[in-house]
């Protein structure tokens, strides 16, 4: 992480889970860090609980990255104040508890693509933009995706609805951001981490009513996978990397 130091770190859904974990982890070790969430009071208590000498070096923000204007906005205060963000996680991602097949659920469906893919795409653009502007070559963009985005998971009685097909798109957008950055001629790179089960708030807790307990991944090994992707020499990129715990039947 020595090329990292005092460098800046962008984490979105930073407050709870895998992005809270995720801040907590790249401060320790030595990056400044920004974190994005909508619930700003969730940032304030993440910052509090950090040891003293790394509260300084995080800041949170308040961010909802489905409305485009708050993410630009979000990006130029980093751009103006930090000097701009050489590492995102785009982490942000919402369930919402409806089948495609229901009636009147329109918001909802539009909300899950608002955040799991239009939030990505509008957070990779601000960052990736600021890095050309800057000159900044060595830049990194990670996307948590999800075992969901590669195969759609069969658990009798349950509907994944439209957060499959969301982060299926998440898995087509990362090859096509890929291939963007090459044809600029730029260096950034870009990963996407697949977890299977995690233990956050975003698990449906019906689906482990529903077929009982079932092995789960910490919010930490996700951000140690982080760490590790953002780590590896110039000419080394992750482009994809599956992670399930022990045991898991999806």
């Amino acid at each position: 992480m020595e090329r990292w130091l005092n460098r800046v770190a962008v984490v979105t859904g930073a407050s709870s889970g895998i992005g809270a974990a995720c801040c907590r982890d790249l401060v320790a070790k030595g990056m400044v860090v920004v974190g994005l969430a909508r619930r700003k009071e969730r940032l304030d208590e993440l910052k509090a609980g950090l040891p003293a000498d790394q509260r300084q070096r995080f800041h949170g923000y308040k961010c909802d990255v489905s409305v485009e204007d708050e993410v630009v906005k979000a990006f130029a205060w980093v751009d103006k104040d930090l000097g701009g963000a050489d590492v995102l996680v785009n982490n942000a991602g919402i369930v919402r508890h409806t089948q495609i097949t229901d009636a009147g659920n329109g918001a909802d469906l539009r909300a899950i693509l608002d955040t799991n893919v239009l939030g990505v795409s509008w957070c990779t653009r601000e960052a990736f933009n600021s890095l050309q502007r800057r000159k900044v070559d060595d830049g990194h963009v990670v996307i948590v995706n999800s075992v969901a985005g590669h195969k759609v998971p069969v658990v009798p009685n349950f509907s994944f609805s439209m957060y499959a097909p969301s982060k299926h798109a998440v898995t087509a957008l990362t090859e096509v951001l890929r291939q963007e950055f090459l044809n600029k001629g730029t260096k950034t790179k870009i990963t996407s981490i697949s977890p299977g089960a995690v233990d956050t708030e975003i698990i449906d807790k019906s689906i482990t009513e529903k077929v009982g307990q079932m092995p789960m991944l910490r919010s930490e090994d996700i951000s140690d996978a982080v760490v590790y992707c953002i780590q590896t020499p110039p000419n080394v990129q992750i482009h994809d990397l599956i992670i399930k715990p022990v045991g898991e039947f999806f």
